[in-house]
């Protein structure tokens, strides 16, 4: 008689229910540590942001300026750094590659000349679109 080699019986191949608990768990527990510092960070980007944008639009100011005397008034506002203002033939513009950019929320740059911090102000009013706040709804400018 031929001697056979006796196969142990197979378990099934896959993952327990409980397996599955215990890793969704620590998934969850994961998340919930690190979503928290990873989205304070995104907030502190935009600001970064947007302290980039002002001075870049601070830059197209200063060489509107170099070239007609004096910046823009508060009514042409930061549309003449793109559009020659009526009168302005001393204008070498455009001042800005591309168009006027809104801040990182999606609101518009404010611009005041003559500013209340110094000859012109450029600012955004943060994640709220309202004068005033805290954190990161607080106003950004270049003062």
């Amino acid at each position: 008689m031929s001697s056979r080699l006796r196969r142990a019986p197979r378990r099934p191949s896959g993952f327990t229910l409980l397996e599955l608990l215990v890793v969704l768990v620590i998934i969850g527990l994961l998340v919930g540590y690190v979503a928290p510092r990873y989205f304070s960070q995104v907030g502190k980007s935009e600001v970064k942001a947007a302290r980039a944008q002002i001075k870049a639009l601070e830059d197209a100011l200063d060489q509107y300026r170099l070239d007609v005397g004096r910046y823009p008034d508060t009514e042409q506002g930061l549309g003449a750094l793109n559009t020659q203002p009526a009168g302005e033939a001393r204008w070498q513009g455009p001042y800005l590659k591309k168009a006027l950019p809104d801040d990182p929320w999606g609101h518009p740059y404010q611009y005041r000349s003559p500013g209340e911090h110094g000859e012109a102000d450029v600012y955004s009013y943060g994640t709220d679109g309202q004068p005033g706040g805290s954190d990161a709804a607080a106003d950004i400018g270049n003062w």
